[in-house]
């Protein structure tokens, strides 16, 4: 298992504050994302690399706990399995040991971050009891990997090769089996998709157990997301906000026009109906452009005396 830097990823220092860390992988995902990027195989790659060092950095105690490996980070790591262990996420085991290829996510993330954005997770089957005339037939357990999808994923669907490696009795590392995983449109945050049977093998003759990929979101460079909805910055100048303008904001699918009324505030979300991702419905979500008012950090001489013209002629009093 290698050691990811993901300070090094995003080309901040150690000491970097959360916006430093939020600007470096707005500026290196718009930069690599898949659907701009010069090489889209190369251009995937290095926004899921980008993505996995924002998801532990832009976390406080992600990034604390990370911080705290240090230069000892192999002290920390997963024991490695014993000779004829089960390994993998499962019910009897505490941690990733499955060896998974092409779910988004390396090795050291898994080992020491995966389980979702609230903190470790791993599935848990109740074991059904064993067979009285068999009394050695236990049912296989079931298996969880994290699975990182993109919002054009989730907004069109698609199908991802991902691959498993498992283990002999003996411990050592067994054949590797490759999956096409169909990941639906409109999957979201949590959600697990389930490949029946690609679990744990039974024992006795018993069934196999389930593997399940649980879906994470990739963030996005300029979109959030909020269920179905979407949501963007729209950054407007005072003069925009007072007198309502027509802006452009980014979409999934390109950009999209917004009308902005005069008198809008800061905070308020314009919507764009049916520009978000689907619902089990078949409909789609929406888009909410959140307003930002800018104020110049620089101004001209003439725009000093406009400005202060302003504040002698208007009769506005946001404090009144």
């Amino acid at each position: 298992m290698q050691f990811r830097d993901y300070y090094e990823t995003l080309g901040v220092e150690r000491s970097a504050s959360p916006e430093d860390i939020k600007k470096a992988f707005r500026r290196l995902a718009r930069l690599h994302h898949p659907d701009v990027a010069k090489n889209k195989a190369s251009g995937e790659e290095k926004f899921k690399e980008i993505n996995e060092a924002y998801e532990v950095l832009s976390d406080p105690d992600k990034r604390r706990r990370y911080d705290e490996l240090g230069a000892n980070w192999q002290e920390n790591a997963p024991p490695p399995p014993r000779p004829g262990a089960r390994r993998g996420r499962t019910a009897g085991a505490g941690g990733p040991d499955f060896e998974f290829g092409g779910t988004g996510f390396s090795d050291f993330f898994e080992s020491f971050f995966g389980g979702g954005r609230g903190g470790f997770h791993s599935f848990r089957r109740q074991a059904a009891p064993p067979d009285e005339e068999e009394p050695y037939a236990y049912p296989g357990e079931d298996v969880e990997a994290d699975l990182m999808v993109t919002l054009e994923e989730a907004l069109r669907g698609s199908v991802r090769k991902v691959t498993l490696r498992r283990v002999g009795a003996d411990g050592a590392a067994g054949r590797t089996e490759t999956y096409q995983v169909k990941i639906p449109a409109g999957v979201h945050e949590g959600q697990r998709i389930r490949l029946a049977g690609q679990g744990e093998r039974g024992v006795g003759g018993a069934p196999a157990g389930d593997l399940y990929l649980r879906v994470r979101l990739a963030r996005h460079p300029d979109l959030g997301v909020r269920g179905s909805d979407l949501t963007c910055e729209l950054e407007l100048a005072p003069w925009e906000a007072v007198l309502g303008t027509k802006a452009s904001v980014p979409a999934l699918e390109g950009h999209a026009t917004v009308r902005v009324p005069p008198g809008t505030a800061a905070g308020s979300q314009l919507r764009l109906r049916g520009l978000g991702l689907p619902r089990q419905d078949g409909s789609r979500g929406d888009l909410y452009a959140i307003v930002r008012i800018e104020v110049p950090a620089e101004i001209t001489a003439e725009e000093k005396a406009l400005w202060e013209q302003l504040a002698r002629t208007s009769g506005f009093n946001p404090r009144g």
